[in-house]
């Protein structure tokens, strides 16, 4: 598929030749004997065209063939390309100029005062507000245990405790056979969570 494309590439990129009354007159300068070994060097050069254009896309079926007895496949091929273009980039003048001015510029920016002064403030602020969470988180921790030790956290614990026993025991005294969940038969389940 390949070398038949390249077969009518070939065949289409070669010049048609031009017949003598196309032609026309001898562009200025030229005498006919100069125009007609212009003409004879260019049909020469043409021929020398078509024949490289024939080896080489019989190099390019060798190649082919070479490439899939090895087991490379055109995705090797493209990865290939592209580390070596990645390269040819990462040694180019540009790129490297574009990385020493960038490095300079950082190490501009990173001597700065300017820099210092704001990294400096920000580990402050957050060495501040670390400090500050923590704080809450205890605040927070301490005002929950003083609430459940409240007389009127006490007071909803024990009727949340009451109604959970009234509704565990309507269960253990109905006739429908239920167990009671925990397995204890006749004895009153012990419950020593707070809900």
């Amino acid at each position: 598929m390949e070398s038949a494309s390249q077969g009518l590439l070939a065949d289409a990129m070669t010049d048609v030749p031009v017949d003598n009354a196309a032609r026309g007159a001898a562009p200025e300068g030229l005498s006919v004997a100069e125009e007609e070994e212009l003409r004879a060097e260019l049909a020469k050069v043409e021929e020398e065209i078509g024949t490289l254009r024939q080896v080489l896309a019989a190099k390019e079926r060798h190649c082919g063939e070479l490439k899939r007895k090895l087991g490379l496949t055109p995705l090797d091929g493209l990865k290939q390309n592209l580390s070596k273009s990645w390269h040819d980039v990462q040694v180019s003048n540009a790129y490297v100029k574009t990385s020493e001015k960038l490095g300079e510029w950082n190490d501009k920016v990173t001597q700065s005062d300017f820099y210092k002064k704001t990294q400096e403030t920000l580990s402050q602020a957050g060495q501040k507000t670390s400090a500050a969470l923590s704080n809450v988180g205890s605040v927070i921790s301490r005002k929950l245990g003083d609430m459940r030790n409240s007389a009127t956290f006490k007071s909803f614990e024990d009727r949340v405790g009451t109604i959970k026993s009234r509704v565990v025991g309507s269960r253990e005294n109905s006739t429908d056979g239920l167990h009671s969940p925990s397995g204890a038969g006749d004895k009153p389940p012990q419950d020593n969570a707070p809900f």
